[in-house]
């Protein structure tokens, strides 16, 4: 899309591919943290860990095409440097994509449900894949929590007020809107709603 947008259609299409759904603080939920090159994911699932909020957390993330780290491996590093045991951590270290992040780190995902866990997605606040693709791969999920937090292109933040004016935050959000919504419309996601502060 490379027409200028209007306001409201950046406030429609910025609610829309918005995942915040924070868990409640005191529901503790296993962490799944979606496969990235930026620290943020870890440092949350740190913090809600020591809080008590996230007694399973699970990283995932094969290569990763840009600097050739293994995402999990990096997200693994920086849990424990940040004080999370060892024991708490799990690793699906193989994905190449979002849908594999989910597909690859079933094991952990039904280890979490056994244990009564809701899941929480943290991810960038405008993929909203995630949710979609976990409720899709695992269609009994329940009810699904999401923390977003903001990527980092060219030294600027991508956030929800002016993603716009970032050529390469406004080409992620966009293409994140344009296919959610053709895949929903396809029925190749399963369609999920923010109902009552998760996703359902």
């Amino acid at each position: 899309m490379s027409e200028e947008l209007s306001e409201e259609r950046i406030a429609e299409i910025t609610a829309f591919v918005d995942i915040q759904a924070p868990p409640p603080d005191d529901q503790p939920t296993a962490l799944m943290l979606f496969g990235t090159n930026q620290a943020p994911p870890a440092e949350i699932a740190a913090a809600r860990y020591h809080a008590g909020h996230a007694p399973l957390i699970i990283a995932t993330g094969g290569v990763n095409r840009h600097n050739g780290i293994v995402e999990a491996h990096t997200f693994q590093r920086q849990l424990i440097e940040l004080g999370v045991p060892q024991d708490v951590i799990r690793c699906e270290d193989q994905s190449a994509h979002t849908w594999q992040n989910v597909e690859l780190a079933l094991p952990f995902l039904q280890e979490a449900r056994q244990a009564g866990l809701p899941i929480t997605a943290v991810s960038k606040w405008y993929h909203r894949r995630t949710v979609h693709i976990l409720k899709t791969v695992c269609p009994d999920i329940g009810a699904l929590y999401a923390i977003g937090w903001e990527a980092h292109y060219d030294g600027k933040a991508v956030t929800r007020t002016d993603w716009q004016s970032i050529p390469r935050g406004k080409r992620r959000v966009i293409r994140e809107w344009e296919e959610v919504s053709r895949r929903l419309e396809q029925g190749s996601l399963a369609p999920l709603s923010l109902v009552n502060g998760a996703w359902r």
